[in-house]
């Protein structure tokens, strides 16, 4: 197992600024933060997860440590397949730790050599989730704060095709 890995998983519908920041600063820890989009979330999505690949290819191509790929299944089995011991998480509020706290403690269960890294949220992201996002954007504010410009475009694009 490579100890200079980290896998960030997430739907990442859409990626924020908040996301952004956390991959970042794992790069300040790891030499290579793979960013990890969840294909089989249960979650309603707005993007599919080709077009989130498309769009994290595209934010990421200046950066070779950090990758994007897609995983489907159990994301320990992931983390060992990719030769990786840590899963990268971020929290922005005691609510988060309490969910985040059991699946950390369920994936260790199953894969011991397997551990997560919780990462506090800078400030300025404390208050930021995909969810807001998407309501604010949806209804036409400005989200131009929160998402890089190139998802920016994507959700306004999506948006007015949804209309």
């Amino acid at each position: 197992m490579n100890r200079h890995i980290a896998i960030y998983p997430g739907s990442f519908d859409p990626f924020t600024n908040g996301h952004l920041d956390i991959a970042q600063r794992g790069l300040e820890i790891f030499d290579t933060v793979v960013i990890a989009v969840a294909s089989n979330s249960d979650k309603n999505s707005l993007f599919s997860v080709s077009e989130r690949i498309d769009m994290l290819m595209s934010l990421t191509a200046d950066n070779p440590r950090l990758k994007v790929e897609t995983f489907d299944g159990l994301l320990v089995n992931y983390v060992v397949e990719k030769k990786a011991r840590v899963i990268l998480r971020g929290l922005r509020a005691v609510t988060d730790f309490e969910f985040e706290f059991q699946l950390a403690q369920m994936n260790h269960t199953v894969c011991q050599q397997v551990e997560t890294l919780f990462m506090m949220t800078s400030p300025n992201f404390a208050y930021l989730s995909s969810s807001i996002v998407k309501e604010v954007g949806r209804l036409g504010g400005d989200i131009s704060k929160f998402v890089p410009p190139l998802v920016r475009e994507k959700l306004v694009n999506k948006f007015a095709d949804n209309k």
